[in-house]
């Protein structure tokens, strides 16, 4: 018998050369092969006759080929493929648009399982099928008769039931077909007995199904399920797969929080004489969203076990001063800090930003990036192993092997979704233990047992100004508690938002020149594209002298991006900084870290081409002084229906939050982040933006389970559950054990 963790090449028809077409959809075992779910379900129980068939329904048809071929229209450049079935003397056309591979599929006489809606042909008055999902089910002739093919199809897995369509793989080779044979076959050698790791109170409080019952339900559905609860994921067996998964990945993220909590931490203590250092470098009064957010930061300080927490705002709403404060209480108690961040621009506004405010105040502040020179660099890791820097700034690295912290207490990550997962552990480990462990590698036998045993790990606080949906925040950052700056400071005037088309440039660059003369400065951003990087380039520098030499010869125009040395992309930046450029073309390089108050004008080349995200990331940018400030958004050529999604929602909302709900909806979990490393899971079948409430229900049995006792859940239970979840906690989710 076949078991969930047995490899997929023992099943019935498979062996080694299709596992490995198998592997590349990440299909290694028999659980792998039975949680490959159908996308999609067609009603072939009650196949309908072409003489049924009614405008404007879904329909499936099984029919017999009778003519097929490539035919040219004079409006159209490529050809339609046309197929035409019957069943008696009842015909129905079915139509493909650009479908030359289609050419030598279909046969006279094969019996063929089409799916489709049904429309009227306008000028013939007949029905057609345009670009329906078909399946060929078998050769009508290959037996000798009709007779015999009828009776094969009537004892097939392809009519007569409910029938699940998955994606191909391997090019097409192992079809949907192929997939509906050998995952029946799997189940049917599958053992009947399989364990449930899932708690018994929580199957039963869930309702949820057996494991086996599951599976076998999922891939072929009882006649009487409905249809529409099988397409949208909504039965009882998709229900239990789903929270099956979305519930270990939430007890691993519970068990890691957990364990982190177990652990020695630093408790800060938030006496009088830091609430008066606080209070003393504050330059302007705080939001209550502020108040309230430093208020959880200290509390979790306070505590004698390491902080976690997440803090997330949108662009402008006071994130780094909240940093700020959080870093005094460390620094008062003796501790160091450090920050990182994802890029040189952004260490240095910070590290600029960290001077003017409480440098004043007698902190010692040092910044640490790989484009200072050798001798300035080991200077600066001198002060940092010596103690003699209180607040370091940096880069990557700070997480070079010869950065050694005297006395680390508060790591800060900025932006913390543009690092991986090892490099954010990296220079957690840093506080004492490198410097001690390195230092006893040289010590005397009498001294060498000196160890960093004990030593407290520092708090964590991880902020990012990319607004996370709850989905997302509950799965990515299970084991963080989440700290949300949801109010913008005093004084911020909302930007207001256009979208116009290309050739009314003119209408945009006599806004500019307003603006400009005004006294203000503008923002003009051209896209990179990966796979067309050069030319895209090109495009910004070409605009650039087309900018300064013919439509603003009289303004000073800078241009930055990403393929300037670090010290000249320092050059141009502060030259705008201190108002020495009016006007900077640039690439998407000024997306995060750049503070210019008074910007108050951005305009988007091609604004179609960008992410939801990073077009709302670049907004913030300006809007960042009292001033009024504007976001153009100028289009070229066609815009997807996708793209108009985008740009109606940037003009219609500066609320990051739905913006960043919207973007999950586009581009999906994977994608919202645009980095693998982020550390979000690999979902087999469940889906964060349609299980949302599933999610919810799962955190929340995770929590109650490993409170054991308030869940009727006996420890065997817990430590069942737990192995499972370890078991797979790397290679099915794709998590690692550290967060």
């Amino acid at each position: 018998m076949l078991q969930l963790g047995t490899s997929v090449q023992y099943v019935k028809g498979i062996g080694p050369r299709l596992a490995e077409i198998l592997a590349a959809k990440d299909i290694h075992t028999v659980g792998n092969l039975l949680n490959y779910l159908p996308f999609r379900y067609e009603d072939r129980l009650n196949p309908r006759t072409i003489a049924e068939l009614r405008p404007g329904e879904m329909a499936t048809v099984i029919a017999e080929v009778r003519t097929s071929g490539l035919f040219h229209t004079r409006t159209r450049r490529m050809p339609i493929f046309q197929m035409t079935a019957g069943q008696g003397r009842d015909r129905i056309k079915c139509l493909w648009f650009n479908a030359t591979y289609l050419k030598d599929k279909f046969k006279a006489g094969q019996a063929v399982a089409l799916y489709g809606k049904v429309e009227a042909d306008q000028i013939r008055g007949e029905l057609q099928l345009m670009q329906p999902q078909f399946e060929i089910l078998g050769d009508a002739t290959e037996d000798g008769s009709s007779d015999a093919a009828e009776q094969k199809l009537a004892a097939s897995l392809e009519v007569g039931r409910i029938v699940p369509i998955y994606e191909s793989a391997g090019q097409g080779r192992l079809t949907s077909r192929w997939f509906r044979r050998i995952i029946r076959s799997a189940l049917e050698d599958l053992t009947p007995d399989l364990p449930d790791p899932i708690p018994k109170s929580v199957r039963e409080r869930m309702g949820l199904l057996s494991p086996g019952e599951a599976l076998w339900k999922v891939h072929w559905p009882e006649p009487g399920e409905s249809l529409q609860e099988l397409q949208s994921s909504r039965t009882r067996a998709h229900f239990r797969l789903i929270f099956e998964e979305l519930f270990f990945i939430e007890l691993g993220l519970e068990q890691k929080k957990r364990q982190q909590k177990a652990q020695t931490g630093i408790a800060f203590q938030l006496t009088e004489q830091v609430r008066a250092a606080i209070k003393k470098v504050l330059p302007f009064h705080p939001t209550a969203a502020q108040k309230r957010v430093l208020k959880e930061i200290a509390s979790d300080m306070e505590k004698p076990v390491p902080m976690r927490r997440l803090l997330q705002g949108d662009v402008g709403s006071g994130k780094t001063i909240v940093a700020f404060e959080a870093a005094i209480i460390a620094m008062e108690g003796g501790y160091q800090v450090a920050l990182m961040a994802p890029t040189e621009i952004l260490a240095q506004q910070h590290y600029f930003s960290a001077r003017r405010v409480l440098e004043n105040a007698g902190y010692r502040i040092v910044l640490l990036t790989g484009s200072l020179e050798a001798g300035r660099k080991r200077e600066t890791r001198r002060h940092i192993g010596q103690g003699n820097a209180n607040l370091i700034i940096g880069t990557h690295a700070l997480i070079e092997e010869k950065v050694d912290f005297a006395k680390l207490g508060l790591v800060i990550v900025d932006e913390q979704h543009r690092f991986g997962v090892m490099q954010r552990l990296k220079l957690m480990k840093k506080s004492g233990e490198a410097a001690l462990d390195r230092a006893a590698a040289n010590l005397p036998p009498a001294r060498a047992d000196q160890s960093s045993a004990g030593q407290p790990e520092p708090d964590v606080l991880v902020m990012t100004a990319t607004p996370i949906p709850r989905t997302l925040a509950l799965t990515l950052y299970g084991d963080l508690d989440i700290s949300v700056l949801d109010e913008m400071p005093p004084g911020r005037v909302p930007i207001v938002t256009r979208r116009i088309s290309d050739d009314r440039a003119d209408e945009a660059w006599s806004f500019v020149r307003k603006q400009v003369s005004a006294g203000h400065q503008v923002y003009v951003v051209y896209p990179v594209i990966e796979e067309n990087e050069e030319r895209e380039l090109k495009a910004a520098i070409k605009m650039y002298k087309e900018l300064s030499k013919r439509i603003f010869p009289d303004q000073r125009v800078g241009l930055l991006h990403g393929r300037l040395d670090p010290e000249e992309k320092d050059r141009v930046m502060q030259q705008f900084q201190r108002g020495d450029l009016s006007i900077m073309v640039s690439t998407t390089v000024i997306e995060v870290g750049v503070d210019v108050p008074n910007a108050t004008v951005m305009v988007v080349e091609h604004a179609e081409r960008f992410g939801l995200a990073q077009l709302h990331q670049l907004r913030g940018r300006i809007g960042r002084g009292a001033a009024k400030s504007y976001c153009i958004l100028m289009t070229g050529g066609k815009v997807s229906e996708e793209g108009e999604r985008r740009l109606d929602a940037m003009v219609r909302t500066n609320d990051g939050f739905q913006i960043a709900e919207l973007d999950l909806e586009l581009r999906g979990p994977g994608e919202f982040f645009g980095t693998r490393q982020a550390g979000i899971p690999s979902f087999r079948v469940a889906n964060l933006i349609r299980d949302r409430q599933i999610l919810e229900m799962a955190k929340r049995e995770a929590s109650g389970s490993l409170s054991g006792s308030k869940f009727e859940i006996s420890q065997q239970e817990i430590d069942c559950a737990l192995r499972h979840m370890r078991a797979r906690w790397q290679h099915t989710y794709g998590l690692v054990e550290v967060g």
